[in-house]
């Protein structure tokens, strides 16, 4: 419909050219996103080969590149800041236990209680690409999750919903809850709650973990997803120490 208002006339009486055009005008002119470019695209696309019937659309359009926003990295101070401003237990222990085991949002809410081992370990069932690991949790976040269990009893989610406890926390209101944190205490740096997980891998890297160790904690099937963490390091060490206790450096409780 946008098309056809643009040259007022029907989408199948335009020449190839013209729908170049059209995409220039909604670059330059009125300056959309790439991401709305390429709803622009699929839809005109959907109406040429599936209501017009062209056998083909080979239109050569150009459309510019998503933007790549690395999330800035958050010091190990100011995670401490983020996680002593939310004042929810519950959800002050779902920002120690996303940073103390690098997890993403998704895994993070998925948690059950019986996935976590008393031997410091924590099961991660079908994380990024439908796969199962385990993760080293440390012996002061252990320590918060057997106070924090001891205290809510939370029989089948780690992080029950509030208003329906058969459900888990929803992602949205993960993000949220470290959104809010972080603006009240008025850090400024770009990124959501996945800030954490970048976090978490950075000052293990700091503190010399290896990168293979540091790959099998956050699930990547190729070595060189973790090596894009080894630029925030200004001086990695290779060798074989440790995995550090990031929670009790923090010095931070859930409550």
């Amino acid at each position: 419909r946008a098309l056809a208002t643009y040259f007022h006339k029907p989408p199948d009486q335009l020449q190839q050219a013209q729908i170049q055009d059209y995409f220039v005008y909604l670059v330059k002119e009125r300056h959309l996103s790439a991401a709305s470019c390429r709803l622009y695209l699929n839809g005109i696309r959907f109406l040429y080969l599936q209501v017009l019937k062209w056998p083909e659309f080979d239109v050569p359009i150009q459309i510019p590149k998503r933007p790549q926003k690395i999330p800035e990295l958050l010091t190990r101070q100011e995670v401490k800041q983020i996680i002593e401003a939310c004042h929810n237990p519950k959800h002050r222990m779902l920002l120690l236990t996303c940073y103390g085991c690098g997890l993403r949002v998704s895994e993070l809410v998925s948690l059950k209680v019986r996935h976590v081992d008393e031997r410091q370990l924590l099961r991660v069932e079908q994380g990024k690409g439908a796969k199962d690991r385990t993760v080293m949790v440390s012996a002061a976040l252990l320590a918060q999750l057997r106070h924090y269990w001891q205290r809510y009893h939370p029989q089948d989610w780690l992080f029950p919903n509030s208003n329906t406890p058969r459900l888990p926390l929803t992602m949205s209101t993960a993000q949220k809850v470290f959104k809010k944190a972080k603006e009240a205490t008025g850090i400024q740096k770009i990124g959501g709650i996945h800030s954490l997980r970048h976090a978490y891998a950075t000052h293990q890297l700091q503190s010399g973990l290896p990168v293979y160790t540091l790959q099998q904690q956050l699930g990547h099937s190729d070595i060189h997803s973790t090596m894009h963490y080894v630029h925030w390091v200004a001086q990695h060490q290779s060798g074989v120490p440790p995995m550090i206790d990031l929670i009790e450096q923090l010095g931070v409780g859930y409550e």
